[in-house]
């Protein structure tokens, strides 16, 4: 908790919220052979990031408690986790931000197979298999950018920025790096590695895969498909518009016929982030604001989600819904925390997902990228999946707390949420209705930034 708000100290005294330019910058030589520098620094689009890793980070900590296993490793391979996130959302050099990103899977890859469920080493070699396999289209990405054009690499972020390509090498580039962050977000068809890594993980590792792990996908698309390769994310914004609304409906649908709690949680994930590529793909700054107001909500809403299904757990000892039944009486504080949040999580009015929601529709009606039918058919669809979320959330609900089945249990006897418990959830629901009710909280730390990438595709 030290740690956090040190962080938040340093950022409100020293980070300039109407300055779009890099800050709070690091710029060291690392390797004089071929230009590589330690360069960090921070922006309007970093920073929301980094907030909400700083925070769920202490709070997935916190949630670990009854870890007693190996619990030192298990601390030390979440804040090595906490290390690699921070340092992908704020490199300023192309091959860091890689190795950044590499980082942070090898504790992933640790906390799941160590202190996973039964399936840990079949869901721990998935997640390793997927994300390494798009590291490699990554890399490839980083090393054609930074080799282009010049005898020596030139791999700075504010110089790519300023680099022209040929169109169809510039297409290239997008593939690769969108394969990279479309594993990590996830995007449908490359989503299959996360329900069973959410599945078989312990619910603190949930938190940080929900919370921010996804995350880094949403942003790196936004950091370089988007703001160093403008014309090429020109081209594919339609598809990404599609993609994002074929993403809401099919996993909101699959997400309602899932038996495991925390699947059913993690395909609502993954129709969540749909809106954040429709953001994204709507190439305005109403679009891309909401994109990245979804990226900090949903990071509050999955992990409190995650914990209290890993609280429940501990408690019942239960994960598939259609066992569960009636845990509403015994244990009425995590009834009252998941009815809230789970409110939370389909758009409830005056909760942060309901704003960034509205301000992705708000983006993709007002884009100039689309004609008037296709924006109506997209709406459409995309209020179809906003109908289908209560469907799968509400019947979660009904599932584990309403009936009789385990409160007539014989010897039946759950304890109901501890001082710890309440405190976490707490914590995270302060500001899911904080930004709900005054989102420009968020949205003032990123509309310099968002204004900036946008620029390139209007002035450029």
């Amino acid at each position: 908790m030290l740690e956090l708000l040190l962080t938040t100290y340093v950022f409100c005294y020293h980070f300039q919220l109407d300055d779009p330019l890099i800050q709070l910058v690091e710029d060291y030589k690392w390797i004089n052979f071929f230009d590589f520098d330690w360069r960090l620094g921070i922006d309007g689009l970093s920073i929301g990031p980094i907030l909400l890793t700083g925070f769920i980070t202490t709070l997935a900590t916190l949630a670990a408690w009854p870890v007693t296993r190996d619990s030192r490793l298990f601390h030390f391979l979440m804040l090595a986790m906490y290390s690699g996130q921070i340092g992908s959302f704020s490199s300023r050099d192309l091959l860091l931000f890689f190795i950044m990103w590499e980082l942070e899977l090898i504790p992933v890859y640790l906390l799941l197979s160590m202190w996973g469920g039964k399936k840990r080493l079949y869901s721990a070699t998935k997640f390793i298999l997927y994300t390494a396999g798009g590291s490699i289209f990554l890399l490839l990405g980083v090393l054609g950018i930074g080799l282009y054009g010049s005898n020596e690499p030139t791999l700075n972020f504010e110089t790519s920025a300023n680099q022209s390509y040929p169109v169809a090498l510039e297409i290239i580039f997008y593939i690769g790096f969108f394969i990279a962050f479309a594993v990590k977000s996830p995007i449908i068809p490359l989503h299959t590695w996360l329900p069973d890594t959410h599945g078989e993980a312990h619910y603190s590792t949930c938190m940080l895969l929900a919370g921010i792990l996804l995350k880094m996908g949403a942003y790196g698309l936004v950091r370089i498909n988007m703001e160093l390769l403008p014309h090429a994310h020109s081209i594919f914004s339609p598809w990404l518009v599609v993609v994002g609304t074929m993403q809401i409906i099919y996993a909101a649908s699959t997400s309602s016929g899932q038996r495991n709690l925390k699947k059913r949680i993690a395909y609502s994930s993954v129709s969540h982030m749909g809106f954040i590529i429709i953001g994204i793909g709507s190439i305005t700054d109403t679009g891309l604001n909401g994109a990245i107001l979804q990226i900090i909500s949903h990071g509050f809403l999955g992990a409190a989600l995650f914990f209290l299904a890993g609280t429940s757990y501990d408690r019942i000892r239960l994960i598939y819904l259609d066992e569960m039944g009636g845990i509403a009486i015994p244990m009425p504080k995590i009834f009252t925390m998941f009815s809230i949040l789970s409110m939370a999580s389909l758009a409830l009015p005056g909760m942060s997902g309901f704003v960034a929601e509205l301000i992705v529709f708000f983006g993709i009606i007002t884009s100039q990228k689309f004609l008037l039918m296709p924006k109506i058919l997209i709406t459409f669809v995309m209020a179809i999946g906003m109908i289908l979320t209560p469907i799968y959330s509400l019947s979660m609900s009904r599932q584990m707390f309403y009936g009789y089945k385990l409160f007539n249990a014989p010897n039946s006897y759950f304890f109901d949420s501890g001082p710890r418990e309440l405190f976490v959830l707490i914590s995270i629901f302060l500001p899911v209705i904080g930004i709900g009710i005054y989102p420009d909280f968020v949205l003032s730390l990123s509309v310099d930034k968002v204004e900036a990438i946008l620029s390139n595709f209007f002035y450029r």
